[in-house]
């Protein structure tokens, strides 16, 4: 009986290799997947025992044109938007002053507006805990904090932005506006 090439796909394959922040051996985990309404995805991650340290990617397999994703959120329902992050895309959120930028730690992902909200409140929280902050900018966290908080609980509205120069990044939902991506997007 011959064996299904879709089946195979979607196995998980792991490879071994060396932790980039201690050097100790690990293993890499890739998983491919379908996305509905993306594409084939590769999911790569590992954690080393050793150090803590993790690694996670997702990277659609597909080509696509540089693209800007734009979605005002104005309640509780565009934040369950899916939000796929390729570690070449920046996120925009104007309200907060928030930019998160690619860069070498960058770490793709697969959430929703939830999930990225979150994602930097845990990021103002590790923020909060350097000893040579401000009073300035200890007010300044706890406003944004508070922001955040507010956005989730449908109160305020705010403006999630995706831009991937390699297109493989993507916000899905009815209410997504979807640009071309120009060349000069970093001078923006």
């Amino acid at each position: 009986m011959e064996s299904d090439p879709q089946a195979e796909r979607k196995e998980d394959i792991m490879l071994p290799g060396i932790c980039t922040s201690c050097g100790a051996q690990i293993v890499y985990h890739h998983h491919l997947t379908s996305i509905p309404y993306f594409s084939d995805t590769l999911i790569v991650s590992m954690t080393c025992l050793e150090c803590g340290y993790r690694e996670h990617d997702a990277q659609c397999l597909s080509t696509r044109s540089p693209s800007r994703y734009i979605l005002h959120v104005k309640g509780t329902a565009e934040l369950m938007c899916r939000v796929v992050r390729s570690t070449a895309a920046r996120i925009i959120i104007p309200e907060l002053g928030v930019q998160i930028d690619p860069g070498p730690a960058c770490e793709g992902f697969i959430s929703n507006g939830e999930g990225v909200l979150t994602r930097v409140d845990k990021v103002l929280d590790t923020v909060l805990q350097r000893d040579d902050n401000t009073e300035e900018i200890v007010a300044r966290i706890h406003e944004r904090k508070q922001m955040i908080r507010d956005i989730l609980d449908g109160k305020k509205e705010m403006t999630l932005i995706l831009e991937d120069p390699h297109g493989t990044s993507t916000i899905d939902g009815p209410d997504v506006i979807i640009e071309e991506l120009d060349e000069n997007h970093d001078e923006k």
